[in-house]
C-alpha cells in the first residue's frame, strides 16, 4: 500500500527563516514512515519556493514522487473560498483506496485551511488520515510526527466514553430509574437524540399520569446541559388559559390597558425567552387561544395587551396532551396548522399497564421518594411486598391513573405505616381502596361513553349490558375496521367456533342496540 500525503506548501515555515525545521521537507525524514508521493498545493506567487522544496525533498528521498499542484487563493483566510476550492480538488482527485493510503498534512497552511482539511476528511470527501509534524525535541534529533485516524470506532476508549455519556443522558430522562420495558427504553433513546440535536417542538402524548410533565422537565434539563437553551422552563397549563385574565398572563399587558397602577405584566412568553415553553394539556386550549399561540410560536413575536408594538421572545416548545390531537382536529376542535407545527417530533408515553416489568423498580423509586418527603425510612414486610407486587403486576389491574395512581398508593402506605413497616393487612386494605375507587370511576365513565352513543336510551340498559357495550365501543374506536374490532373482541372464542366471521358477529351484536359501525367507529 503506497503512502500519499496531501498538504499546503508552508509559505513561512518551509522557507526555514525562523528555524531550521521545515515541515514539508521533514515528512520524508522518518525511517518508519515512507512517503511514496507528496502533493504540495501552492499559490503561483510562491512558484520559486515550491520548486526549491521539491528539489530538496527529491534529494533527501529519491523514491518520493513530488507533485506540485497550483491552488490560487485570493484570501487564504476566507472560509468559503478555501473550503470550496479544496472541495473541488477532492471531487476531481480520483482516489484509489485499494492501492494507496492517503494522509493530509495539517501543519502547513492557515488555520482556516486546517479546519477545511479536517471537515473534508471527517465527512470522507477525502478518505485520509491526518498527519501532524513537529520540530525535533531536545531528547530526540529527529523531527516528530503523529497520525490521527478519524474513524472513531477504532478508538474503543473514546467510543466507550461517548456511549457512557449517551447512557447518562438516557438515565437523566428516565429520572435515574433503571427501566426494563424495551418499548419505553427505545422511546427514551429516541427522545434523547431529538432533544440533544433539534430545536423543533416536541409533542408528548399519553394518558393522564404517564409522566409527561416530569419528562418535559427532564428534557429541558438535558437541553440545558447540552447548551441548546440558556433560559428557564416556563410551565403553562393550557386548561387555565380560557379565563378572562389568561391572555394577559400569557402575553403580558401594558398599564394603559387597564389604567391601574401596578397592572403592567411581562407575560409568560417573555419569561420563556431563551428557554423552553411547556404547554401542558394543550388539548384543552380553545381555538382562539390556539390561533394566537401559533403565531407566537412561529414568529417569536406578539402584542402584549394594550400595546401597539410587538415584542419578541424566542423559545423552544414542548407540548403535552392527554387526548388524540388528530381526532380533535378532525372534529374541528384543534387547529390543523398548530397540530402540524407541533407534530414534527411526537412521542406517545405507554400507560403503566403496558409496562408491568417496570413496576418493581418504580416501587423502589417511590419508596425512596417517600423517605425524602417524610424524613423517615419505610419498607414492606416480605409477605406484604409480594402481595402488593402480585396485585400491581396482574394484567387485570387497570391502573387508570397510571403512575399517578401508583405513586399515590405508595405514599399512602408509607404515611400510614406504623414504625416504618408496611404490613400485609395494610396492603390488603390499600388494594380494596383502589378497587372501590376504580370501580366507581369506571362505572361513571362507562355510562358517559354509552350515553354519548345511545343518548337517553342508555338509561334503559341493565348494568351488565352497560359495562359490556362500553367495552365494545372502546374497542371499536381503537380499531381501524369492523373486522379488526371483531378479531380483538372474539380472539379467544374464535378457536372454538366453526365460523370465524368476526365482523358479522360484531355487526349482529351492535344491531341489538340499534347501532352500526358508523356510529361507534373511530372519529
Amino acid at each position: 500500500m503506497r503512502n500519499v500525503v496531501l498538504g499546503f506548501l508552508g509559505t513561512t515555515l518551509d522557507m526555514g527563516r525562523k528555524r531550521k525545521w521545515r515541515p514539508s521537507i521533514s515528512l520524508v525524514m522518518h525511517d518508519d514512515f515512507h512517503v511514496d508521493r507528496l502533493e504540495l498545493l501552492y499559490d503561483e506567487n510562491f512558484h520559486r519556493l515550491a520548486h526549491q522544496v521539491k528539489q530538496e525533498i527529491e534529494a533527501l528521498s529519491p523514491d518520493t514522487e513530488v507533485l506540485l499542484q497550483t491552488l490560487n487563493l485570493s484570501d487564504p483566510w476566507d472560509f468559503q473560498e478555501v473550503y470550496g476550492k479544496l472541495f473541488d480538488f477532492a471531487r476531481n482527485y480520483g482516489f484509489d483506496e485499494d492501492r494507496e493510503q492517503y494522509h493530509i498534512h495539517l501543519t502547513t497552511g492557515t488555520h482556516v485551511a486546517q479546519i477545511c482539511w479536517f471537515l473534508l476528511a471527517e465527512s470522507r470527501h477525502i478518505p485520509a488520515r491526518l498527519i501532524q509534524t513537529g520540530p525535533p525535541r531536545s531528547d530526540d534529533p529527529q523531527p516528530s510526527y503523529g497520525i490521527i485516524d478519524l474513524d472513531l470506532s477504532r478508538y474503543n476508549l473514546l467510543q466507550h466514553r461517548f456511549d457512557q455519556l449517551s447512557r447518562e443522558y438516557g438515565d437523566q430522562l428516565k429520572g435515574g430509574i433503571d427501566t426494563r420495558n424495551p418499548a419505553y427504553n427505545a422511546l427514551i433513546d429516541r427522545i434523547e437524540l431529538v432533544a440533544g440535536n433539534s430545536d423543533e417542538p416536541i409533542l408528548l402524548l399519553g394518558e393522564t399520569g404517564t409522566g409527561k410533565t416530569e419528562l418535559a422537565e427532564r428534557i429541558y434539563n438535558l437541553k440545558l446541559d447540552r447548551r441548546r437553551v440558556k433560559g428557564r422552563m416556563v410551565h403553562i397549563n393550557c386548561a387555565t388559559l380560557n379565563s378572562a385574565n389568561a391572555m394577559a398572563s400569557l402575553f403580558g399587558q401594558r398599564r394603559s390597558y387597564t389604567g391601574q397602577a401596578g397592572s403592567e405584566r411581562g407575560g409568560l412568553l417573555r419569561e420563556a425567552d431563551g428557554g423552553v415553553l411547556f404547554l401542558d394539556e394543550i388539548d384543552e386550549l380553545d381555538l382562539k387561544g390556539q390561533a394566537i399561540l401559533l403565531h407566537a410560536i412561529e414568529s417569536g413575536r406578539f402584542y402584549p395587551l394594550g400595546s401597539d408594538h410587538e415584542v419578541s421572545s424566542r423559545f423552544q416548545v414542548i407540548a403535552g396532551a392527554n387526548r388524540d390531537l388528530r381526532s380533535l382536529s378532525a372534529d374541528g376542535l384543534f387547529r390543523p396548522d398548530l397540530l402540524a407545527r407541533l407534530s414534527m417530533w411526537r412521542f406517545t408515553l405507554p400507560p403503566l399497564r403496558e409496562r408491568r416489568e417496570d413496576i418493581e423498580i418504580n416501587l423502589a423509586y417511590e419508596l425512596a421518594r417517600s423517605e425524602g418527603n417524610l424524613g423517615s425510612q419505610t419498607g414492606f414486610n416480605a409477605d406484604a411486598r409480594a402481595a402488593y407486587l402480585r396485585f400491581a403486576s396482574d394484567p387485570a389491574t387497570p391502573w387508570p391513573g397510571n403512575f399517578r395512581d401508583f405513586g399515590a398508593s405508595i405514599r399512602r402506605l408509607c404515611t400510614l405505616a406504623p414504625r416504618g413497616r408496611i404490613t400485609r393487612a395494610m396492603v390488603d386494605e390499600e388494594i380494596a381502596t383502589l378497587q372501590r375507587h376504580w370501580h366507581g370511576s369506571t362505572k361513571d365513565s362507562d355510562a358517559r361513553l354509552v350515553a354519548s352513543v345511545l343518548g337517553a336510551a342508555a338509561q334503559d340498559l341493565d348494568p351488565f349490558d352497560l359495562v359490556q357495550l362500553a367495552e365494545v365501543i372502546r374497542c371499536c374506536r381503537q380499531s381501524a375496521s369492523l373486522s379488526a374490532a371483531g378479531r380483538a373482541l372474539f380472539a379467544v372464542s374464535r378457536a372454538k367456533r366453526t365460523s370465524t366471521n368476526d365482523a358479522d358477529r360484531l355487526r349482529k351484536y351492535l344491531a341489538r342496540f340499534d347501532l352500526d359501525w358508523d356510529r361507534v367507529s373511530p372519529l
